[in-house]
């Protein structure tokens, strides 16, 4: 007969030879009450046993177990339900000390009373959640942002905290990201919208069940900053359309400065959405280049959540739908738009795609390349833009639709006008509201356009 010590209750006798894996009844009386477990279990203790060389403590039936397993560690197991094949789903949660596994034990006791059954209580490093949170963000939100958050993943989050668990993680760990982005010269904004994806990824973790203290969720952000983009006054607008107005294609800018178009619906515009007659333009598609599922591989296909509607264009060009229902709208054109629009549909280069503004070659336009455009026309005026900080810089292709919005605002034109024009109201259903707000948003612009000097 050998005789083995437990941790627990003293010695515990087996037969000499038995099978490692022979059960055996410990010869000491088991403590009685709770054993000092949280909550107090009453009377979860009843046995001490061998199971494979481990050393468990038996609970009451449904309130789970605790033990020392080969290598030492204590672990804890509960019984959390059955699996879609019918067996018993089981989880395991391990420490480094009894205390830890018991207090752990009656976490997962109360997050099952408020939550009912999970899957799992284990942790994972942050890199491990970010993969899988980052295969289940492309299925939910518009591709643009699943590039933006996939970026600020793979190039600061986990470079800087993917190896710590997610139920490890401190206020230091958090800022550690934004430290980093600092030490690189990062502008404010960047750091800004890393830190935002940080807290998102951290929270949708703790929706899925993963612990991460409230600590390291409420650490601030980087900072605030006012937005830089500012709007044209009226002598700097009525200089880069004159300049404009030599080129072929100054109604691409027209539409920007005065029409409010937001680049991508300029790209997109096709000449079906243009209706010359009634001076009007139908914004409801928007040029995106979107990512491939596999990157620089056009054979995987391309990454696009559920429910997104797109037209295939050429390349990774797609006509998309906006954000939102209200970014399609119907949009009254300046008679001096009108006219140079005519004069452009005779002259522009034909576009298999029905493109308005294309490229040379007739292929769409891509936002670098109408940036590029942009900037050839501002350099040769000379406009600056000063920030609140003095320096100066070129006037950013958005800030166009910045000063028609500002110069809508200076003519006293009402906000729910603008917002109309600018595509941040519900879209207008009816014919009947559509011919009243046409009357008002056309009244609207054509003072924008005689303030620049378009009038006619």
């Amino acid at each position: 007969m050998a005789t083995r010590a437990t941790p627990m209750h003293g010695p515990v006798v087996a037969p000499s030879g038995a099978h490692p894996r022979t059960r055996r009844r410990a010869a000491s009386t088991p403590p009685s009450g709770s054993d000092g477990y949280p909550d107090g279990y009453p009377g979860a203790c009843v046995t001490a046993v061998w199971h494979g060389a481990m050393a468990r403590k038996q609970r009451r039936k449904g309130t789970g177990s605790i033990y020392q397993n080969t290598r030492g560690q204590w672990v804890a197991a509960i019984e959390a339900g059955w699996t879609e094949r019918g067996t018993r789903r089981r989880l395991t949660l391990k420490g480094r000390t009894e205390a830890e596994v018991r207090a752990r034990l009656a976490e997962a006791h109360r997050r099952i009373a408020a939550e009912g059954l999970v899957t799992s209580f284990a942790s994972i490093t942050v890199k491990r959640w970010a993969d899988h949170w980052l295969a289940q963000r492309q299925l939910v939100v518009r591709p643009g942002t699943y590039v933006s958050d996939r970026s600020a993943v793979e190039r600061w989050i986990v470079p800087a905290i993917g190896r710590l668990r997610l139920d490890g993680l401190a206020p230091a760990d958090i800022r550690k990201v934004a430290s980093a982005q600092e030490a690189a010269g990062l502008a404010l904004p960047t750091m800004q919208r890393t830190h935002a994806v940080l807290g998102k990824l951290l929270t949708d973790a703790v929706d899925e069940g993963y612990q991460v203290s409230r600590r390291a969720r409420d650490v601030g952000g980087p900072g605030t900053v006012p937005s830089s983009r500012q709007a044209l006054n009226i002598a700097d607008a009525r200089r880069i359309l004159a300049v404009a107005a030599d080129r072929s294609d100054a109604s691409r800018w027209v539409a920007a400065l005065v029409e409010g178009l937001r680049p991508a619906e300029a790209l997109g515009l096709t000449w079906d959405m243009v209706d010359l007659d009634a001076a009007t333009m139908t914004l409801a598609w928007q040029l995106k280049a979107l990512p491939y599922v596999e990157r620089r591989s056009p054979a995987s296909g391309f990454r696009v959540p559920r429910g997104f509607e797109s037209r295939h264009l050429v390349g990774a060009y797609h006509l998309v739908r906006p954000k939102t229902r209200a970014g399609i709208r119907v949009v009254p054109m300046v008679p001096w738009l009108v006219d140079a629009l005519a004069a452009w549909r005779d002259n522009a280069p034909p576009s298999p795609f029905s493109l308005v503004w294309p490229r040379d070659d007739g292929s769409p336009r891509s936002a670098e390349f109408d940036r590029a455009q942009w900037y050839e026309i501002v350099e040769q005026t000379g406009v600056t833009v000063t920030l609140p900080d003095g320096t100066a810089r070129r006037p950013l292709l958005y800030e166009a639709r910045h000063t028609a919005a500002t110069l809508l605002l200076s003519n006293g034109i009402d906000e729910t006008t603008i917002k109309s024009i600018l595509g941040h109201s519900t879209v207008l259903s009816t014919r009947a509201y559509l011919h009243a707000d046409h009357t008002r948003t056309r009244l609207a612009l054509a003072v924008s356009a005689q303030t620049v000097g378009l009038g006619r």
